[in-house]
């Protein structure tokens, strides 16, 4: 089996906190988000990294990592840019957003050879995630279908304080394989402490139960999972093009669940117990700063993870 290569999708960093230079750190030694992720991958066994960004943001970006992990990772670029369409196609005028998760796993076509697995890059997913990620994409492979999988987190341990966040709730089997995929965009803590989902800006709240496990974006793919998404990209550019040509977006759950309805694909869910860290709002990162110290403390990080 070939080694598997982790890939963090970067390129909506620059646009989300207004350049990096601005990033704010939330480690006591100044790491991001994405230094606890690339020094759990490490600790897991991944030696490759594929970071996608956009071309604006090389400069700044590979000031933060050159001098920390790449030290002991080998990290390569790819560049998700909004013009690398299928041919035929072309970018509808005024449009500035990227095509999504899809079209960046995309751009990593001619750097990847075998098994893989993605990332977002400003999501805290926790030890035992890449732990469990490394070893499923070491010792599986396609045999009559594709064999992926992604991290379950339980949705109590994915929620913020501070408001609604967007989750991927899965239904699986009893072999714990997914079986559907569900983007819910509006999911919240209630105020009787149970979790409730909106499909009407809040006109009626329907419950989630603790412990349904929820996709956080953290995905094991083979290679074919690349020829998958480019067979697949006009037929998403058709639709998008026509219904939603600023916005639509290719998205990793809405392929895999397309291959799952098909037969093509089966998705292991590897359960997580780690709680999920990011900062969806900006009253998030006090939250998160002190999640992380208590990490170190305890002994599950160094006070400095880079040396």
């Amino acid at each position: 089996m070939k080694e598997p290569v982790l890939v963090i999708m970067a390129a909506g960093m620059g646009s989300r906190y207004g350049g990096l230079k601005q990033m704010d750190p939330v480690g006591s030694a100044g790491e991001l988000i994405i230094d606890f992720s690339l020094y759990d991958a490490y600790l897991a066994g991944f030696k490759e990294v594929i970071c996608v960004i956009k071309k604006e943001i090389e400069e700044d970006f590979k000031n933060i990592i050159e001098g920390r992990a790449a030290r002991h990772l080998n990290i390569r670029y790819a560049f998700q840019d909004l013009e690398d369409l299928p041919e035929g196609y072309t970018v509808p005028e005024g449009r500035i957003k990227p095509w999504g998760t899809c079209h960046a796993v995309l751009s990593c076509r001619d750097m990847i050879d075998g098994p893989f697995a993605v990332i977002n890059a400003d999501d805290y997913y926790g030890p035992g995630a890449f732990q469990s990620m490394y070893d499923y994409l070491l010792n599986t492979k396609d045999d009559g279908k594709y064999r992926y999988c992604m991290i379950g987190y339980q949705i109590e341990n994915t929620l913020t304080e501070n408001g609604t966040v967007a989750r991927g709730v899965c239904q699986t089997s009893g072999e714990g394989f997914l079986n559907e995929i569900t983007e819910r965009t509006k999911i919240k803590w209630m105020e009787d402490g149970s979790i409730g989902y909106t499909e009407d800006d809040g006109e009626i709240w329907k419950n989630v139960p603790k412990g349904t496990p929820v996709s956080m974006n953290f995905w094991g793919f083979s290679r074919s999972m690349i020829d998958e998404i480019a067979k697949r990209f006009p037929k998403f550019l058709d639709k998008a093009l026509a219904e939603n040509p600023m916005k639509g977006e290719y998205f990793l759950p809405l392929a895999v669940d397309d291959l799952i309805k098909e037969g093509a694909a089966t998705v292991k869910v590897l359960k997580s117990t780690d709680k999920w860290y990011g900062v969806t709002y900006k009253e998030d990162k006090e939250m998160v700063v002190n999640a992380l110290q208590a990490l170190k403390d305890k002994g599950i990080y160094p006070e400095k993870l880079w040396v």
